[in-house]
């Protein structure tokens, strides 16, 4: 007997990546069901600041939509969206972190949520246009991988998906080269976004006031004049609000000094801003928290890993240790460790681990 066609629930933001999926997908034969997410903007449509999921985004999918030749469907996640990325990115930075909220939304909307909507669909497998890839162990676990295209590797905001979310999940463009390849199949496809630029903002935060004026018009008890120190504790100068600070920041300090000066720590709960030289911000060892192992934990012994303490840095070789209080230590200093972002660890391609980065 034939087998049965599989179908798939494609996760389509608006943008080139989920698009091209999208095609692949049909392209391979399955049957696609298309779903955006409405979750912020609403009314933002101008293309140079919407962010994926905003309405001008919900338009390009809906028109890729009808162009492939597949049902696409718009659903209002907004209130789930605020709750649990929204909140978070505001209360990480009361608490002086600095937050990602892609991680936050992969984490609670897109591999939860979305996954509950892919099975109430009847579909098999939930699709994204995230670039990385998954693979299926002989033990019959499943591996996230770093996607083939190591300058567009996504495993790094992916790094929490455990066993359940990889078994159910495809990511098609983790075999693609580079974006220029992944423009040049939306050109085949005969799509109408295959230049459409992508978003390089925080995708609820308009380009015009930036992270700041949001956290302003949400949180006003942020900017709250607090005073800034160097590293003895000697006050210096005087600063409008932690929030609008994070760690490794030289620009907006307005501090004199003979050498440049850079932003060392933030302290909420004095509301101060600690301040240094370039060399104050290197350090070997990063603590960990919140973290998610798809190995079994090292404890004190540790492991050897490659690991990477933000989105744009190449992986360097550090020492991955467990137990209840884990931690890297890498073998050569790394810069500017920021509190609430991600410290992921691969081995070979593999991710082996990841958390949050504590003080």
């Amino acid at each position: 007997m034939p087998t049965k066609r599989q179908t798939v629930l494609v996760a389509m933001s608006g943008g080139v990546d989920s698009s091209v999926a999208a095609a692949l997908m049909a392209r391979r034969g399955y049957d696609v069901i298309g779903l955006t997410m409405q979750i912020w903007q609403e009314s933002q449509t101008d293309p140079r600041h919407a962010g994926c999921c905003s309405l001008g985004a919900v338009e390009d999918a809906r028109r890729v939509a009808r162009q492939i030749g597949i049902p696409h469907y718009v659903m209002n996640f907004k209130e789930e969206f605020r709750k649990n990325v929204i909140d978070n990115f505001v209360e990480e930075y009361a608490a002086g972190r600095t937050p990602n909220p892609c991680v936050q939304c992969n984490k609670h909307v897109k591999f939860e949520i979305l996954l509950q909507k892919m099975k109430e669909l009847g579909c098999d497998k939930l699709v994204t246009g995230h670039y990385a890839r998954i693979r299926r162990s002989a033990n019959g676990s499943y591996r996230l991988l770093r996607a083939r295209g190591e300058g567009k590797d996504q495993s790094y905001v992916l790094y929490m998906l455990g066993h359940e979310q990889l078994a159910n999940s495809l990511f098609p463009m983790g075999e693609i080269a580079d974006k220029a390849q992944t423009r040049n199949m939306a050109e085949d496809f005969g799509l109408h976004l295959a230049q459409k630029p992508d978003s390089q903002e925080i995708c609820f935060v308009s380009e015009a006031g930036g992270y700041q004026e949001f956290l302003r018009k949400t949180r006003a008890d942020l900017f709250s004049e607090g005073e800034i120190v160097d590293t003895t504790g000697k006050k210096v100068g005087t600063h409008d609000g932690i929030a609008s600070f994070t760690v490794g920041q030289r620009r907006g300090i307005a501090v004199p000094a003979r050498r440049p000066l850079y932003v060392i720590s933030l302290e909420p709960k004095s509301n101060t801003v600690v301040v240094g030289e370039a060399d104050d911000l290197l350090t070997h060892e990063v603590p960990i928290g919140d973290l998610y192992w798809h190995v079994p934990d090292p404890g004190k012994k540790g492991t050897p890993v490659h690991a990477k303490i933000r989105y744009n840095m190449s992986p360097l070789p550090a020492r991955l240790y467990g137990g209840p209080a884990p931690r890297l230590v890498f073998k050569t200093a790394v810069r500017a460790v920021t509190p609430g972002q991600m410290a992921v660890c691969y081995q070979g391609q593999s991710v082996v681990a990841g958390g949050t980065i504590t003080r």
